[in-house]
């Protein structure tokens, strides 16, 4: 007993890929020596590797079974040294699974995808930006950034990296260089604007520093602050105080604004507002104006212009960019029909 157990806890310490081989090499060895051992019991190789394979794993159907002193001898030590050896095996890829999934809620794991979106600080505004990430696309995932101890939020295509959104490392782990887009939130724990501001700018120098190519959105608390960011080349900022304060402002004055808001910025219900590119049958914009109206879309945008219906006869440009206002489906027959292709 002294024996084996020393020979199991030696087996423990054994690195994974020589216990793998160990009883790869194991199961094939047993197959070969049943078959050469009990010809007329295991007529064939896969006869005995099926033996062998429900004898290691405690199985035991009892369909076949050896008949002579040798064959039985083998079986004995199949029983001892061959089940231990599967047993541990077994423990070990529970294990490696148990650690991955620790690892992952721990933010320990590095992201290798591509094309993902990358959230800095997690918040109520991080969990509502998730969730209209995942209802909005199929296939893109979201990394969130920050020090919490654990993921805080379980998702298949939501992943955490731990650490510091200012360290290289911490950037790297999130594949920052591939990622489709960046958003940086305020820190809602610090309560002075300039310091929340101040960490959101150190933040993104380190962004555009190593990945200069990746859209980084910041939240900034004090629009003055924004010539700040202006020499690192942020793409685009979010006023939050100045979006909430308008908002109510509107609504004050025009009575259930709110509602048009809300379908614009949320895919969650009534039309939303789409991007695509202008088919090249499209000349003018009155051209676009007419044929996606005729789709049941109205045109209302090219980037940040708004005064489409003023501009009815002027060309469009090759690097246009449209926005139009109509429902899912809509939008999904108009990409079909025109070829556009959503940014």
């Amino acid at each position: 007993m002294v024996i084996l157990r020393r020979i199991l806890l030696m087996t423990l310490r054994l690195n994974n890929w020589v216990l793998f081989w160990s009883s790869f090499t194991l199961i094939l060895g047993s197959t070969l020596v049943i078959h050469y051992l009990e010809p007329d019991t295991f007529p064939t190789p896969f006869i005995a590797l099926w033996w062998v394979m429900t004898t290691v794993t405690t199985v035991g159907y009892g369909d076949y079974y050896p008949v002579t002193v040798g064959g039985r001898i083998f079986a004995i030590f199949l029983y001892i040294f061959g089940i231990g050896l599967i047993g541990v095996m077994i423990g070990k890829v529970v294990d490696f699974f148990s650690e991955f999934k620790r690892k992952r809620e721990e933010g320990r794991m590095i992201y290798k995808g591509e094309g993902h979106l990358v959230i800095i600080g997690w918040s109520s505004k991080a969990n509502f930006a998730i969730q209209e990430i995942l209802e909005s696309t199929l296939d893109t995932d979201v990394v969130i950034i920050d020090q919490l101890d654990k993921t805080p939020l379980v998702k298949d295509r939501v992943h955490y990296i731990k650490g510091q959104a200012t360290t290289d490392e911490t950037l790297v782990n999130a594949n920052i260089t591939q990622a489709k887009a960046v958003l940086i939130f305020a820190d809602d724990k610090i309560q002075n604007d300039e310091l929340a501001d101040g960490k959101s700018l150190l933040i993104a120098t380190s962004i555009e520093r190593l990945g200069k190519q990746v859209h980084t959105i910041v939240e900034i608390l004090n629009e003055n602050h924004i010539k700040n960011f202006k020499h690192i080349h942020i793409d685009d900022f979010l006023l939050s105080h100045e979006t909430v304060s308008g908002l109510a402002v509107r609504a004050a004055i025009s009575k259930g604004i709110t509602g048009i808001y809300s379908q614009l910025i949320s895919r969650r219900y009534g039309d939303d507002l789409f991007q695509l590119k202008p088919s090249p049958h499209w000349k003018t914009y009155k051209d676009a104006f007419h044929a996606l109206l005729l789709e049941g879309a109205t045109l209302i945008a090219d980037k940040d212009k708004l005064d489409i219906n003023r501009r009815l006869d002027e060309s469009i440009k090759e690097d246009s960019i449209l926005y139009i206002i109509c429902d899912v489906h809509t939008y999904k027959n108009i990409q079909n029909k025109f070829s556009a292709v959503k940014e």
